[in-house]
């Protein structure tokens, strides 16, 4: 009895030892609500119907789904086009997507929750925690013949800081931008995402750990896996499994019940397929060495990719970005500081594109003034990113706004949508 009372009181130490607090804050869950109501003009947003069904028709893209809300109020929420192109089945507002890189967001809060609890610094060392990284080297000389190649010790650890902010060095796999990274990536087996096969966490960050670098850490902005390693990450801090922890700390807190690395079976039919362009018609997108079709329903279910592995609604989305505009809090639970979230909004990283006004902040692009004087970007301090598969999201805290708009294709796509409901929605503000 003895031991199953410790146990017990082991377990429960481990689940609830880093639950969030409340808070004195009690914004309510999001509701639906006229846009009249929140200073929005119901007119103006039929503007987006106009794109989304005018993109459809072009054959720019089989479907979407876009949600707007504002002071915590969704005020517009529609489904165009088709879920499924073969079966006719229409788009629904509850469809789920595959969000990639929206992932990120997730898992940096995850990480900035277990730093509030003063469990590392930004500026540790990652090695620290997973030794793998201990002797981290930058690539020298690529052979094109075998993919061989020679390294030089880099000149300073990667830390936490570079992982959260791409300028680790880490590369991509197969969808960096450097051709000699996807080779040696590709014939290491290392897993980026979207994969069906048994493979672990643990397994696959040893492996990326004896990867070559692109840089020396710090040098300069380069995407990379470092969001799966910060995945990894979690699950050694807090002592749960990085999947359960997002669940128990973010997902089950925030009521998003949509949002999975691995989708339930009573949710599977709501998946949208990945589509790509052939011939001027839209088809399901097949195995192609990047993507396999099969996640995230089939499978092992067992690599818990913290930069690209969730799937998610527009809902469920927008309800996680409504906790930051709230400064961290929502429904009266407190999941980081305001402090926390002013720190993670301010300048990491400048110019991650040439001439942008924006900058990198942490998971996050940032719009700066000079972005906001271009226009249609959203005010100054307005955060924003997007997915691979045509997933775009913004949230701008001067005027409590969030937009998302959901779309399931690979490949080039003349599709305007992602930026022009950005610009309709900031001009559909009228108080």
């Amino acid at each position: 009895m003895k031991t199953i009372n410790t146990l017990f009181f082991t377990i429960f130490f481990v689940l609830f030892s880093f639950a969030q607090t409340k808070s004195a804050q009690l914004s309510p869950p999001l509701t639906n609500a006229s846009p009249a109501s929140v200073g929005m003009s119901a007119e103006r947003l039929t503007r987006i119907d106009v794109i989304c069904e005018k993109a459809i028709a072009d054959g720019d893209v089989p479907g979407m789904v876009v949600l707007v809300a504002r002071n915590g109020k969704i005020v517009y929420h529609k489904a165009f086009g088709m879920a499924d192109t073969t079966t006719k089945k229409p788009m629904a507002e509850d469809a789920i997507f595959r969000i990639a890189s929206q992932t990120k967001a997730i898992t940096a809060t995850a990480v900035m929750m277990l730093w509030e609890e003063g469990k590392f610094r930004l500026d540790d060392p990652i090695a620290k925690y997973i030794p793998e990284f201990k002797d981290a080297r930058v690539l020298e000389t690529f052979n094109e013949k075998d993919s061989t190649f020679t390294t030089k010790p880099a000149d300073k650890p990667i830390t936490i800081r570079h992982l959260l902010t791409h300028t680790s060095g880490i590369g991509y796999g197969m969808i960096d931008g450097d051709n000699r990274f996807r080779k040696i990536y590709q014939k290491a087996g290392i897993i980026d995402a979207f994969t069906t096969n048994h493979i672990t966490l643990k397994k696959n960050i040893a492996k990326l750990a004896s990867m070559p670098l692109h840089q020396n850490p710090g040098e300069k902005f380069v995407y990379s896996e470092g969001l799966d390693v910060l995945g990894y990450f979690v699950e050694i801090i807090s002592g749960i499994p990085f999947d359960q922890f997002l669940k128990s700390h973010i997902f089950e807190p925030l009521n998003m019940s949509d949002t999975w690395f691995y989708l339930p079976k009573s949710k599977e039919n709501r998946l949208v397929p990945v589509y790509e362009k052939k011939e001027g018609k839209w088809s399901k997108l097949k195995a192609n060495g990047i993507f396999d079709p099969d996640y995230p329903i089939k499978g092992a279910k067992s690599y818990f990719a913290g930069g690209a592995g969730l799937s998610s609604t527009a809902k469920d989305y927008t309800t996680f970005l409504q906790m930051y505009l709230n400064k961290g809090e929502l429904n009266g639970i407190r999941f980081l500081s305001r402090t926390t979230v002013d720190f993670m909004m301010q300048k990491q990283f400048l110019n991650i594109w040439k001439g942008a006004g924006s900058y990198y902040a942490l998971a996050f692009e940032v719009i700066n003034a000079k972005g906001a004087s271009e226009g249609g970007r959203g005010s100054e301090g307005t955060f924003d990113w997007g997915g691979y598969f045509n997933t775009q999201y913004f949230g701008d805290p001067k005027e409590q706004v969030i937009g998302i708009i959901m779309k399931q294709t690979s490949g080039p796509v003349n599709d305007k949508t992602g930026w022009q409901f950005k610009q309709i929605i900031e001009s559909a503000i009228d108080d």
